[in-house]
């Protein structure tokens, strides 16, 4: 079994135009590829939502802030189309550089506010790169529905912004974060861990587990940081970005989870920049 690979925008719009004349839904799961079981989830979740379901990779330039960190990212395209296939997807849209940017782009979208603090404080840019091609996909594919793992908070509370505000007419619908057995987030980042770094890798988790749990029991979170912040690097984590408490709503920092929240954290492992999120309480 293979599935249909779609390389340019006319091909892709012909193939949406025959679905929804024929009154069929389309979800869409946008990603750089690298796909793991978290993604996988996306498509299963899209395909028991959706009549039609496309799964877009396209490593992003606008979003990266090192030209290393862009060139270093995972490209597995045929093993990509391998996990697809027997998920029966509708089609892998996979576009060029020119294709999403041509000659002469000069437009990009910026959420304002939700892009201040976290990952967009310590990567200048960043979400504005986001949101331009996410922009991009949601017009090209026609998506009615659209999936994001909750592994990037700030990033679907991006995405359901922009959608809002520009009558995108999509409905993002945020899924939860998939590990592995030993609680590391799934990303395509992870194939970047050397074996040592991928032992320790976990500790975040687990630092952030505990920092919730000390905040159930009443704790402040500045205090209970700086206990995580020295677990993560006696682990031999060298920089930790973020680890905050944040309003589930609007991502204003917490002291304490008075109303829905979340910790959020980035941090360095063996020069790879993992981040993860929690629900607590």
């Amino acid at each position: 079994m293979s599935v249909p690979i779609l390389r340019s925008l006319p091909d892709l719009r012909a193939a949406v135009a025959g679905w929804k004349a024929a009154g069929e839904s389309v979800g869409v799961v946008p990603t750089m590829g690298a796909l793991h079981d978290g993604h996988l989830s996306l498509v299963r979740a899209a395909k028991a939502g959706c009549d039609r379901v496309i799964v877009t990779i396209f490593v992003n330039p606008k979003q990266f802030n090192s030209a290393e960190d862009l060139a270093n990212y995972p490209r597995t395209e045929t093993e990509d189309a391998r996990k697809l296939a027997p998920l029966a997807v509708d089609a892998v849209y996979v576009p060029d550089g020119e294709t999403m940017y041509p000659p002469g782009f000069a437009t990009t979208v910026s959420v304002a506010g939700l892009t201040d603090v976290l990952c967009g404080a310590m990567r200048p840019g960043h979400f504005d790169g986001v949101a331009t091609v996410v922009t991009k996909l949601f017009t090209q594919t026609r998506a009615d529905r659209a999936y994001f793992g909750e592994k990037d908070y700030q990033q679907v509370q991006v995405v359901t912004r922009l959608a809002r505000d520009l009558d995108l007419g999509v409905t993002v619908v945020p899924c939860p974060t998939i590990r592995e057995e030993d609680g590391l987030a799934m990303s395509s980042r992870n194939l970047l861990l050397s074996d040592r770094a991928r032992v320790w890798a976990p500790e975040l988790h687990r630092a952030m587990e505990e920092m919730a749990e000390g905040l159930l029991a009443g704790g402040c979170a500045s205090d209970l940081r700086s206990q995580a912040v020295a677990r993560l690097e006696r682990a031999g984590f060298t920089k930790v970005e973020y680890l905050d408490l944040r309003a589930c709503e609007d991502l204003r920092l917490l002291e304490r989870p008075e109303v829905p929240a979340r910790l959020l954290a980035a941090a360095w492992l063996a020069g790879v920049r993992l981040i993860d999120n929690i629900a607590v309480g």
